[in-house]
Parts: C-alpha cells; structure tokens; sequence
C-alpha cells in the first residue's frame, strides 16, 4: 500500500500547478475592513491573508461559508434545537433533548475562561458566516444546492451559537454506567467483568443506596438523541443517525525529538478517529495577519484549528479517555420535587417553544433540571427522575473551543499554561517546537470523585458530590522524555505509580493494539523520517492476532473445515491488507463471532443479553487466562470458544465472498465510501455526483491505520478522515489529506478528488511559507471591503 504521492508525481503535480496562471476573482464583501487574499491551492485549501487578526477570522468564517455552508448550518440547527422548523415534527423530540444540554450559565463567565479575544475572534468569524449569508439573500451568491435539495435556507449566527453547543463533545462513560447496572440488576456487578475492560485493576462496586433495578433500559433515550448527529437515510428519507460503533471514536498523535529522526528536526503527527462523513467532520484551513499566523484543521463551525502549527509550536490531539460525567438517581414525590439530603428540592423547570415546519404555532416544551443537571428521564409512577451532570455545564468547555489558547503558544510554557483550563472532551495534547523541544499534556476537566468510582450511576441525594477538578499538575505530562518521542492511542497512559485510586481520572480506555504497533515502530533502531510517520499512520496490523494465533496453535481437529480456518489464521501476517485472506476471516471472526460465543459461555444469560459481543479486550484476557467462569474445565470450554466462533466466521466468509478462500479478500468485504446526508432526496441519476464512490479498505479499528466497519454490512464507517505530518520548522515539507476533499458542495472539483489519495493511503502538501502556497494556488480570491463596511 503506498503512503504518500510518489515523488515523480508530486514533482509532475507541483510544476503543472507552478506553470498555470491561478484564476483570479475580485470581490467587495460587506464587513471586511481592509483589503485581504484567500489563495486557494490545488487541493481546497484555503491560505488567507489578511491585514489584521480580525479580518483574519472574519474571513475564516467567510471561506468556511463558501464551502461548508450547509454542514455548519446543520451543525448550529441541531446543537441549538432547531431541526424541526426545517424538517418537520419528527425532529420535536430531538430539538428538546439538544436543549437539555445547551450552556445555560453566566456568559461572561464562559468568554473570560477562554482567555483574552476568544469572544472577539468568534464574533469575527461568525460575522464573516453571515457576511456570505447575507450575499445569498441579496442573490450575489447562489444558494447552495444542497439548502434547494432539503427545501431550507440558512440562518445567521449569534457568537453565542459557537459556545453554547456543548453536545458535540465527547465526555464518555454514561452509557456503560446504565449497562453496567443493567447487568448488575440482572445477574449481579461481577457479571459485568466482559461487558468494558477495566484499567488500571479495579473492582466496580454499586454505590450504597443504588438499586440497578431502578435504571431502565430508555433512560438515555434524551441523552442519545441530544448527542448523536442527523443524517438522511435511504429507508424514508427522514434524519437518522448511523449505527457508528463506540470504539470508533480515537485518534493516534505522536511527537518525536530531532535526536530521533533523520533531519534533526522534531516531527509531530496526529490523525483523529471519529464518523465518516461527507463532507468530513475537519476542515483544513491557514489564516495569516501582522503577528498571527496559524495553520492546520479544525472543526468547520469553530473559530481557529485544533490541530496543526503555527510557524514556532505544533499541536495534536487524541481523547485523553477520563471520566468527565455522570448519571444521577433520584426519589422524586408527587409534587415533582426530589430527595436531596434531608430535604425535598423543587426542580428547576423552563419552558421553550419549538417553531414546527408544516405547524401555525410553536409546541411548547418543558424541561427540568436538578442541581446536577438536566432530567433526561423520570418515572411519576415509580416515584424516579435521572439526570446527567457533565463538565458541559461549566464555564469553558465549549468543546474544542480551548484550542483558541494553546494556537499561538510559542513556547511549551505558553502551551502548557494554555491548557490549565481545558474543559472538554479531555484530550491527550502533544507539542513540538522549532527549538526542539517535544511534549505531552493530559489536559481536561476532571471530576474529583471521593468514596466512588464514576463506574455506575449514584443517588442523587448528595452523598455522591464531585468535590471540585484536578487541577493540570495533578494530571500527567511529559517534557522531553529520555525516549526521545511520545505517542498516545487513547490507551491507558496513566504512568507508573500515579494515585489513580486517588484521583480517579477513569477506568474505561481504549484498547492498546494501535498503541502497541505504534510502540513497535517509534522504538526500533534507526532515524525515523516523514514517509515513516505516514507509513505508520497508515500501517494495517493488528497486534492483537499475535495473541489470538498463541492460542490456536495447539488446537487440532479432524474437521477439514476447522482446519482450513486454523490454517488461514495460523499462517497470516497480522496485516489487513485490502488484499488479504486471513484478514478477511480474522477480522469478522474477532469482531463478529469471538466475544458472542465467548460471552454467551461465561456469563449468566440475562447478563450475556445484555453484553452483547462484549470488550474484545476483556474476552482476550479471558481466553489467555480461563476460569472458572468457564465452568469445570476452563482451559476445555476455551478451546471449544474458539472452535464454535472460528468456524461460525467462516461461514460467514464463504457465505459472502464463495467457498473457496483463495477468492478471499478483506477488501471484497471491507469498503469505504462517503455519500453526502441528502443523497437519497436526490433523483437516482445525481447520486453519484454526491457520493466519493467506494473503495477496498485495509485496516480496522484495532489497527494505527483505523478503519472502523459496520457487522451488518462491513463498510467502513470511521477513522481518519484527516490525517497529517509536519516537519518541524521546515514546515513546507509537511504532509496533509483530509477526505473525501475540503468542499462540502456536490460539484465542486474539492468535494472528492482527495478521496483516492487518502484510500491508497497518499498524501498532499501542506503549503505554509508564502512561495509554496503562490507555487500551487490554483484561485485567487481578492476582497476589498464593501462600500459603507
């Protein structure tokens, strides 16, 4: 599999874009106050050049509108509520649940904790969004086509909109909290032990005073609605939410001193994990003004990037997997009020109005909320009412929006200072400068739990207080460590003898094979280069077949069926290659078959119901370490584990791909392709034009090249859609793709042309220094402000 453009290309690509004369445009925009430049290179990235920092935001904003109007309006509509106004009363229930979760505290508060021109940046970047709104409505731009295809128009921005969204962070843990006591409930908490790998060892206990038989299996049913996306599905053509895996959310990010690499320069290189979509959830962006010079991606409706350099400090991110929520349970009385210590406390109850399409008066909506957080569930009946509290609710942890700091750090002191407020989600931040320092910092809002574990719900009733955060030096960090480099894959990366029985920080992490292969590669011998951190990026194997082939090799069996599938795994080199037979078989039997059987053997039934295929982590250890949860004979009833769920995925191989596994292949099964949310309102010829088309696969979720895969039907539905590698202070060296292209409109030639690079695992330049970025501008965009602005 190739990494990156071979050089003869990239070469060929570059001259032909030096040689042609870049289109010119000339436009005057309302708002704009000097003169400025967008150069847009030949990949859609938009290079802005701008006489002030203002300015410099404001056509951010502008540009982000240009080719992802209908993303961000999407974006801002169902973080805010407003689904239903567009697309009818199906969406009432999802517009109350957004607003459950919405910041409703002081907002002075929430700008001062950003820092100094947080609110100023984003009122200059949102003015710049409805600056090309407005031109829609004067008709000196067209309205997209996407707004014609949903039948809406777009709406302007308050900053406030930008903040005040919270549901789009990640804050992890309450949903295994409701599964853990739903086993709990059905067959005791020990029950739970396949359900989530627990890290560092711990034993969850329910908390004194909690009956898991009073957590229904909808009590999330708000939450969910409030957190997930929208998209059009082919089944009626109405909003619905892909069926996107936990353990899809991820990323890999790793920071590498010049005395480790080949140039002697640092390298730092990050590519997140998260849903597939069309356009992607980044967007790639360089914005340039008198002291201000910042490049790399972010998400399209914030203000800045998250992820990228700017001339002196380089910065990635992974989720730093803390436990930053959690569920509350409360005895409620007839009057709507709830047990808290020795008294009843009323709830706090608002009512809104949701504007319906289709309806000549708004429906009103009530929502309540203790002093914990909003109700997303209640039982009268049963005299029971739940509430999530969240970091959300605090000052600050607007998510991402922290970034606006730690971008123009200079130092690692200005960077490390810049993250002592980080709220949310909780990120694992790594650190490069053109001094060659390298760093780490676990950065976050993190809830001090004393007594209790955050595991399971708790009562309500005040015995189950957070007693404030950690504070950033109570949380790890690295400054240029003896190794030489830092990586992290959001495994557990507490170090050795931090008090985490202590503080707490959280037990659920991600499973470590994409860390384990990372290890492999950064720690061997030699001087590690660009194309190395590209090609380990976009490396295929998954460690974990070494262990699982460990304990097939003993087994035998007369049965020529059993034996064929031992062979092909026994003799398989760990690499999902597209091409590759045995990751054809391994692959659906680890993910699909393994932990079902595995579960359905050690767990009581009405708890096994409920785990499922259970943590693939925790069923591995099992399986390496039987027990009696096995029953009499726990090393017999794992080799019949294995048997049963081996040749069960090999039926489901040649049932797919035809008997003989010579015609097998992983990328016959595994499939990306990115198809736009309004593709099935389109008429069947147009659909086309508004998909990426498909493309074999390598990889999977526990691979560093993560390509996460739906077991109904095996598309790859998330992984990094971005990925990128800077060369530390030779910045035009560094590497970029962002998939399937930066435009979000079907027919623009950005929409998907970087779709085949990234699915061959390619990559493009990421132009910063003023001749790059003129030797590939295919247009010029010359604004002047518009008379009267």
């Amino acid at each position: 599999m190739q990494r990156l453009v071979p050089l003869t290309l990239l070469a060929s690509l570059l001259a032909t874009a030096a040689q042609a004369a870049p289109r010119q445009e000339t436009a005057a925009v309302a708002g704009l106050s000097q003169p400025a430049e967008i150069r847009i290179d030949r990949w859609g990235i938009a290079h802005i050049y701008a006489a002030d920092k203002r300015d410099a935001f404001f056509l951010q904003g502008y540009n982000v509108a240009r080719d992802r109007l209908w993303q961000v309006d999407l974006w801002r509509k169902r973080g805010l509520g407003l689904l239903a106004r567009d697309f009818g009363p199906d969406y009432v229930a999802q517009d109350r649940a957004a607003r459950l979760f919405l910041y409703r505290g002081d907002m002075e508060k929430e700008w001062a904790a950003y820092g100094a021109g947080a609110r100023d940046n984003t009122e200059a970047f949102v003015a710049g969004i409805n600056a090309f709104i407005d031109e829609i409505a004067l008709g000196k731009q067209p309205l997209p086509r996407e707004f014609k295809v949903a039948g809406t128009l777009p709406d302007r921005w308050s900053a406030q909109d930008v903040v005040r969204i919270r549901s789009h962070g990640l804050t992890r843990n309450v949903a295994n909290e409701v599964g853990r006591a739903r086993i709990a409930c059905a067959a005791g908490i020990e029950a739970a032990r396949l359900y989530k790998n627990i890290e560092p060892k711990w034993d969850p206990q329910l908390p004194a005073g909690l009956d898991p038989c009073d957590v229904p299996q909808e009590v999330l049913t708000d939450y969910d609605l409030a957190t997930r996306g929208v998209r059009f599905t082919p089944d009626d053509g109405k909003l619905a939410m892909l069926d996107i895996p936990p353990e899809a959310v991820g990323s890999n990010n790793w920071t590498i001193a010049g005395s480790r690499t080949a140039t002697g320069r640092p390298i730092l290189a990050n590519d997140p994990h998260r849903e597939h979509s069309a356009p992607s959830l980044r967007y790639i962006v360089h914005l340039e003004a008198p002291g201000f010079s910042v490049i790399g991606a972010g998400e399209p409706a914030l203000p800045g990037v998250s992820i990228g350099h700017n001339g002196t400090v380089a910065f990635g991110l992974t989720i730093f997997p803390a436990d930053q929520e959690d569920l509350y349970v409360y005895e409620t009385d007839d009057q709507g009020r709830y047990r808290y210590k020795d008294g009843w406390e009323p709830m706090t109850r608002v009512v809104e109005e949701i504007a319906v399409k289709g309806e000549a008066a708004p429906r009103k909506v009530e929502l309540a909320f203790t002093r914990h957080g909003p109700v997303v569930h209640a039982d009268a009946a049963r005299r029971r009412a739940f509430a999530v509290r969240s970091v959300w609710a605090q000052p600050g942890t607007s998510a991402y929006f922290g970034s606006m700091g730690y971008m123009t750090a200079k130092d690692w002191a200005g960077f490390r200072d810049a993250l002592s407020d980080w709220g949310a989600p909780s990120e694992n931040q790594v650190f490069a400068d053109t001094k060659g320092d390298i760093g780490w910092v676990a950065a976050g809002k993190v809830p001090r739990r004393a007594g209790w574990d955050g595991l399971t719900p708790v009562p309500g009733d005040g015995r189950y207080e957070w007693d404030g955060f950690l504070k950033l030096d109570e949380l790890p960090s690295l400054h240029n460590p003896a190794s030489g480099w830092f990586a992290s894959a959001n495994q557990l990366n507490l170090p050795d003898g931090y008090p985490y029985a202590e503080r707490k920080v959280g037990f659920e992490w991600s499973n470590d094979a994409r860390m384990r292969r990372i290890v492999e590669v950064l720690s061997a011998d030699g001087k590690q280069t660009l194309a190395g951190s590209m090609a380990l990026q976009t490396d295929p194997t998954d460690v974990t077949s070494r262990r699982m082939q460990a304990l097939l090799a003993p087994l035998k069996t007369n049965d020529p069926k059993l034996a064929a599938a031992l062979g092909l795994v026994r003799g398989w080199d760990g690499r999902t290659d597209a091409a590759s037979t045995g990751a054809a078989l391994y692959e659906v039997w680890t993910t699909k078959h393994l932990g079902r059987v595995a579960v359905a053997r050690a767990a009581p039934p009405a708890a096994a119901a409920i785990i499922g295929n259970g943590d693939i982590a925790a069923v591995m250890g099992l399986l390496e370490a039987p027990d009696a949860t096995l029953g009499a004979d726990p090393a017999g009833a794992r080799d019949a584990i294995l048997r049963e769920s081996l040749v069960a995925a090999y039926d489901e191989v040649a049932g797919k791909l035809g008997p003989d596994p010579k015609a097998w292949s992983w990328g016959a099964l595994h499939q990306a392709r990115f198809d736009h949310a309004l593709t099935p309102r389109l008429p069947a010829a147009e659909r086309e034009a508004w998909s990426s088309g498909a493309a074999p696969m390598p990889g999977t979720s526990l691979s560093p090249l993560a390509a996460t895969w739906r077991p109904n039907d095996y598309r790859v539905v998330a992984g990094a859609s971005f990925r990128m590698v800077l060369d530390v202070g030779a910045w035009d060296n560094s590497r970029v793709i962002n998939t399937p292209g930066q435009s979000g409109q079907p027919g623009s030639p950005h929409f998907r042309d970087l779709f085949p690079l990234w699915s061959k695992g390619q990559y493009v330049p990421l132009s910063y220094s003023r001749k790059a970025v003129e030797d590939v501008t295919e247009t010029v965009l010359k604004l002047t402000p518009a008379p009267g602005s």
